[in-house]
């Protein structure tokens, strides 16, 4: 599986929006924030918040136009498909 990197502001206002399907999953960078939407979404995903130390504090799966705020900031959002890969809450990542 390949993870796209959506480090800038338009990459992450883009995002996953209008697939009807993917295999990728998007990992976004550079937040000012961590809410997100699944607005003009057509798939369900799945959701993993990422704190500074790259270790997964939440996740969440969402249908299409959904909004969702995660209990605290996150320093990373990881977005893939519903079941794609299986993270759970506590995992420690490893990426640049």
């Amino acid at each position: 599986m390949e993870i796209i990197l959506a480090d800038t502001f338009f990459k992450r206002l883009k995002g996953l929006m209008g697939k009807k399907d993917f295999e990728d999953g998007m990992l976004f960078t550079n937040l000012t924030g961590s809410s997100i939407h699944t607005l003009f979404m057509r798939i369900e995903i799945d959701v993993y918040f990422i704190d500074e130390n790259k270790t997964v504090f939440e996740k969440v799966s969402l249908k299409p136009w959904r909004f969702y705020k995660p209990k605290k900031h996150a320093r990373y959002i990881l977005e893939t498909k519903k079941g794609k890969i299986k993270l759970e809450i506590g995992d420690h990542l490893d990426f640049i």
